[in-house]
């Protein structure tokens, strides 16, 4: 299968600049864990790169067929798994921590994100290419208009930075949008003290209503009608993850009075 033809066939935008390539491999630090995984290789620039760090264990994930057998054709001893990341179980692929790379397919960024997530535990860092757009709103504070719940939810577990942007040219075909590169490090400082599940459904519920002020918002989840907080007064896209890990708590705090309430009256 040739390159134009894979280009075709996938939709996809490939990176053709070697120097940035390697300048993106490198990017992905993994002082203290050599267990890697590359997702959506495509014609392997990037894995290029990869390939010649010697990672101990390094594999790679491509949904598409196609492109999985060129890059079978490719390299000869890769270790690829023909599959969506957004479905796959990185315990049966990785032992002990790991790190995430690749030049990530803009309409699934998000979830990639969502999904690295889900893996907080497993995943010690991430590099990856992305939209600009999305990589602005991940890395953006307080105050932002692009501040929500992927910034939130991710710089409560990783320290992010925003490495370096990449222009359009460099790849084949050009997108039409910005891309970005990114870098996620976990943050080290053991088991956190607040009830997690919660934390997560708080900050989708006040973003989803982000015009509502944090009392109204949180109505479906608590009633903090009788609550004069000065966490409750403000909305979502003013509060700092330490904001929303002491909103957590006093939700928690509301919903165990509650329960309590109800249970002394019958």
């Amino acid at each position: 299968m040739s390159e134009v033809r894979a280009k075709k066939h996938l939709g996809q935008h490939f990176l053709t600049d070697r120097n940035i390539a390697g300048k993106i491999s490198l990017a992905l630090e993994m002082k203290d864990c050599s267990n890697v995984l590359e997702i959506g290789p495509g014609m392997g620039m990037l894995t290029d790169f990869l390939i010649e760090r010697g990672f101990e264990n390094f594999k790679v994930v491509e949904i598409d067929r196609e492109a999985a057998d060129y890059l079978r054709r490719k390299y000869n001893k890769l270790k690829l798994i023909e599959a969506d990341f957004l479905s796959l179980d990185l315990d049966s692929h990785f032992k002990g921590d790991m790190g995430i790379i690749g030049n990530f397919p803009y309409n699934i960024s998000s979830q990639i994100f969502f999904r690295v997530l889900q893996y907080r535990d497993k995943v010690c860092e991430l590099t990856g290419m992305l939209q600009k757009e999305v990589a602005d709103r991940i890395v953006s504070g307080p105050g932002s208009k692009v501040y929500g719940i992927l910034s939130v939810l991710l710089q409560a577990y990783y320290r992010v930075e925003y490495l370096f942007a990449v222009p359009s040219g460099v790849f084949n075909p050009p997108p039409k949008v910005k891309s970005a590169v990114i870098r996620l490090t976990r943050k080290e400082g053991g088991a956190v003290n607040y009830n997690e599940n919660l934390f997560f459904r708080v900050v989708k519920l006040t973003f989803n209503q982000r015009r509502k002020t944090i009392k109204n918002s949180l109505k479906p989840l608590v009633d903090a009608s009788g609550i004069d907080n000065l966490l409750l007064r403000k909305r979502p896209e003013e509060l700092g993850v330490d904001d929303f890990i002491r909103l957590t708590e006093l939700v928690e705090a509301l919903m165990n009075k509650n329960t309590n309430s109800h249970v002394q009256d019958n």
